[in-house]
């Protein structure tokens, strides 16, 4: 298996981090110029993603894409005229899909449409509120506390109405038909990890693709979380169904926590294989969570009817680190480190799936390695190490177990395994063709 890795071509963390600060101030959602801002400054960077929009009332299987949402500004001014709560300082500060609302109101009244954190004093809460009609601000619980009684001046300068639901969408051709998906959501204001660690990942991961040579053919989407899925789902599950054998959901990647995995459905993809010994390699201490502890888009694409090979993997995963959903997932919280390590392992995860190779031995018996340099020998000393290595990887190449399946059955790591089948391919003592599982 060559590697097709150059550290040169990948992306530094520095400037994934500098792209995460341009993104930062939008405020997305699940439809809206937000999205298409946010996919415009990714398609400066690769400039073949189409972007697709969809109109409202277009039903994809159960659901329906809704109206569309745009927001100008937005604010509190308590009894005194001070503005308390402003969009312009924050975009979490508004319920996201808030109809539009002119009012003043009493304080019980406005308390009625308030998110804060209690536990959490100090943040401000992620709230929205897309399929049912209402308004709300969020804001520090510390800040709540201090509100006085009186009339309070109330304004959301947003639209609600019909328009349509973007996505963009990069299909990067290989060798194969066969498939490799990447999919990651645009849909959440300002949250570092949460929200932009997935894109900047996948924008800098599909640019370094583009650079190797590629069995697969890699497609990635960059959706509305749920409904912009389910959309993309409705549209392509024929062909993805028939093409991909791996995916991988994108989020939560930019911190510097652990490597979480959440497996497929089954657990027993192609995808769930390879991200394994993947992980085993390069993050021992990663965390398997179950599939149970599922909370993004894998629900999806491992859902009934659909069931596609897609896994994810992560850092600090969604609901496990206490800055979830919360002004505190910030650009401090991410970093160019745990950008960059994330973006590291994903590479190998490609190199892993490009290379990886079925393998036949072609000499009945344990072949002569003496007679072919194959037998080292080291001040007159067998060096049994690298004899062991070879005769497991024959021992297993049986025409059924793939370079990944010899690495779990042996121990040995996947770098060893590879160069090995190519001096084994060389001695004319192993056939090869390329796995798909």
């Amino acid at each position: 298996m060559a590697d097709a890795r150059s550290g040169d071509a990948l992306a530094s963390g520095e400037e994934m981090h500098s792209f995460a600060q341009a993104l930062y101030p939008i405020c997305r959602s699940l439809t809206g110029d937000g999205v298409r801002k946010t996919l415009g400054l990714i398609k400066q960077i690769l400039p073949e993603l189409v972007i697709r929009e969809v109109p409202t009332g277009t039903v994809a299987f159960d659901w329906t894409v809704p109206d569309e949402w745009n927001i100008r500004t937005a604010y509190i001014e308590d009894p005194g005229g001070r503005r308390i709560v402003d969009f312009a300082h924050h975009n979490l500060h508004v319920v996201g899909y808030s109809t539009p609302v002119d009012v003043t109101i009493d304080l019980e009244e406005l308390q009625q449409h308030l998110h804060s954190l209690p536990d959490k004093p100090d943040v401000i809460p992620y709230v929205t509120s897309y399929y049912k009609r209402d308004w709300g601000f969020c804001l520090p619980h510390r800040l709540r506390e201090t509100l006085a009684a009186g009339q309070y001046k109330v304004v959301i300068d947003a639209d609600l109405k019909p328009g349509s639901l973007t996505y963009g969408e990069l299909l990067i051709p290989g060798k194969s038909n066969d498939e490799v998906l990447f999919s990651t959501y645009v849909c959440h204001p300002s949250m570092a990890n949460n929200e932009l660690s997935g894109p900047v990942i996948a924008t800098y991961l599909a640019k370094w693709i583009t650079k190797i040579d590629r069995n697969y053919t890699y497609r990635f989407v960059f959706v509305p979380e749920t409904i912009g899925t389910v959309v993309y789902l409705s549209n392509f599950l024929d062909h993805l169904k028939k093409n991909v054998r791996a995916g991988f959901v994108l989020t939560c990647c930019g911190d510097e926590g652990k490597f979480s995995f959440m497996p497929s459905r089954t657990g027993q993809t192609y995808a769930d294989k390879v991200a394994r010994r993947v992980l085993a390699q390069l993050a021992p201490d990663f965390i398997e969570y179950s599939f149970l502890q599922r909370g993004s888009d894998e629900r999806q694409y491992c859902s009934p009817l659909v069931d596609l090979p897609v896994a994810s993997v992560m850092r600090s995963k969604y609901h496990e680190y206490p800055e979830y959903h919360t002004s505190a997932d910030d650009l401090t919280f991410v970093t160019p480190k745990g950008l960059r390590t994330t973006l590291d392992l994903y590479s190998k995860l490609i190199d892993t799936l490009e290379g990886n190779r079925v393998l036949h031995a072609v000499v009945a018996g344990e072949p002569q390695l003496g007679k072919r340099g194959l037998y080292p020998n080291i001040g007159g000393q067998v060096d049994q190490k690298s004899v062991s290595a070879i005769l497991d990887l024959l021992a297993f190449a049986d025409g059924t177990n793939d370079v990944v399946d010899i690495a779990n059955a042996t121990g040995h790591e996947l770098s060893t395994l590879d160069a090995l089948s190519d001096t084994l391919i060389a001695h004319g003592l192993l056939t090869t063709n390329v796995s798909h599982d």
